[in-house]
């Protein structure tokens, strides 16, 4: 069983496409967080999947919410991922998985896939949002429609 709402983030630490470590402490109380899981760079459902946060990602910023992907590639490969599609956001390279055990992150068919699956959380550090599927296309929507309510509140 996975994270839910209601639960605080878990306190990380990785690398990102730039080779800089990213604490998620620094920015708990600043900003909200839209943390999404992925499969692997350069692959058909990341590319949408990225992309489509890119696409929006004035709308994450103006709401006040930072974007991060992660995945088990290397800094170097999310650096050209980032570079190739524009991505605005941080990638955090999550090589030994630690990050994903930790979120409890499972993956999908019969463990051939590697989990997709986002969060939402709020400045105050605790998770709002907790989205698991396969469906590429639904994750970016589902995280700003979240962060819409939250802000609304």
């Amino acid at each position: 069983m996975g994270l839910k709402v209601g639960d605080p983030v878990p306190d990380f630490s990785l690398l990102d496409q730039e080779g800089k470590t990213f604490h998620v402490k620094d920015v708990l109380g600043k900003k909200a967080l839209v943390i999404y899981f992925y499969p692997k760079d350069n692959t058909p459902g990341c590319i949408a999947e990225a992309c489509s946060f890119r696409d929006s990602y004035e709308e994450f910023t103006h709401l006040g919410a930072e974007v991060i992907g992660i995945s088990s590639d290397s800094e170097k490969m999310h650096r050209k991922f980032a570079s190739k599609y524009r991505l605005p956001f941080v990638l955090l390279a999550d090589t030994d998985k630690k990050v994903k055990r930790l979120f409890k992150v499972e993956d999908h068919l019969f463990g051939i896939l590697p989990g997709r699956e986002t969060y939402v959380v709020n400045k105050e550090g605790k998770i709002i949002l907790v989205f698991n599927s396969v469906n590429a296309s639904q994750h970016m929507r589902k995280a700003l429609k979240t962060l819409k309510a939250e802000n609304n509140k």
